[in-house]
């Protein structure tokens, strides 16, 4: 039963406390029926695609409050639409959002890294140091970019790698693909393989299951701890490749894709990764640095899912570094690490 009574003490609901502040709009309460498109989706993601421009912070305000409703009812962020669900949507001012203004370099750098183009999904080699997406003190990402350069809107993110992180990464380029790749994670059929540079001799492999929590020390930085109560499930395989004079190059597969997780759950054995100003080592970072030598060594190196249903392929790369493949009913796009990693690595 939907309560007369207003989630936010008896006060009028003015855009649900966001300032009105430069040119926004003001739309009053509408209802949204749900077509095919959005069926499976999660509330707080349909409502982050409806609002765009608002804080993450306010949809989980609505939706605690219970300003958002779905069929008259109450939800809680998780929960998921089905075609033909009616999605109540409060007053909420929207400031109108600038266009994200990407240098012409890193859309070249990116468009050098593409690794194949498809009806579904476009796949590229993220170099480091460019974000997944706009945040704080950052004014565009990977996906402002690739929509830029493609001129699609609908292009959107479907998984993230930090932006130190090189790789491969996966882009979808219709609400189909995004719902059905993100099924397939919730489903644990993504297989992910990265390849690290770890401070020490990594001598055998190790599997690393100690549980993550993502904290906020300061406003604007997650950190992520191990927390065996708290913490959420988390997997890693860490296999030795070739063991340095002072660092191990790794292949690691993970199960399961927490934040941070290959770079803590290293830490936490006592072989960080390489340039993590983080959780790695200062001192061993400052003498690389000292080096020249300024990255992450954290290289998404392959990743593999379910087909969405065509096997087409298109790869104007060209380049042996970057392959595609098919086999059976699923997708898998690999991305070889910079060959420059040998040299830190036998380096005396």
């Amino acid at each position: 039963m939907e309560h007369s009574r207003n989630p936010n003490g008896g006060l009028p609901n003015r855009g649900a406390g966001t300032p009105d502040t430069g040119n926004a709009k003001r739309p009053s309460v509408r209802h949204i029926e749900i077509g095919p498109d959005n069926d499976g989706q999660r509330i707080d993601n349909f409502l982050i695609s409806v609002f765009k421009t608002v804080p993450r912070s306010l949809v989980y305000r609505l939706l605690r409050t219970g300003q958002v409703r779905v069929n008259k009812g109450r939800i809680k962020p998780a929960f998921r639409l089905s075609e033909g669900d009616s999605v109540r949507i409060p007053p909420v001012t929207v400031p109108e959002r600038q266009a994200a203004r990407v240098p012409k370099s890193v859309i070249e750098a990116l468009r050098s890294s593409i690794i194949a183009e498809e009806p579904h999904w476009i796949v590229i080699n993220k170099p480091a140091g460019i974000a997944s997406h706009g945040g704080t003190g950052l004014e565009f990402g990977v996906i402002d970019a690739v929509i830029e350069l493609f001129e699609e809107k609908s292009i959107s993110l479907v998984h993230r790698l930090d932006k130190s992180t090189s790789g491969v990464m996966v882009l979808a380029r219709s609400r189909v693909a995004s719902v059905h790749f993100q099924q397939c994670m919730k489903e644990r059929r993504v297989s992910k393989h990265y390849a690290a540079l770890l401070c020490g001799a990594l001598k055998k492999s190790r599997t690393v299951t100690a549980r993550l929590l993502k904290t906020h020390p300061t406003p604007n930085e997650n950190r992520v701890i191990i927390d065996t109560q708290d913490g959420k499930e988390a997997i890693s395989h860490f296999h030795s490749r070739t063991v340095g004079p002072h660092f191990t190059l790794a292949d690691i597969e993970i199960e399961t894709g927490r934040t941070h997780q290959i770079r803590v759950h290293g830490a936490s054995i006592g072989h960080p990764v390489l340039g993590d100003e983080r959780y790695g080592r200062e001192k061993i970072n400052r003498q690389q640095r000292s080096r020249g030598v300024k990255r992450m060594f954290l290289h998404a190196r392959s990743i593999e899912f379910p087909e969405l249903g065509d096997k087409s392929v298109h790869n104007d790369q060209g380049d042996t570094e970057a392959q595609v493949s098919s086999d059976g009913d699923c997708r898998k796009f690999s991305a070889a690490f910079d060959p420059e990693w040998l040299d830190v690595l036998n380096a005396e």
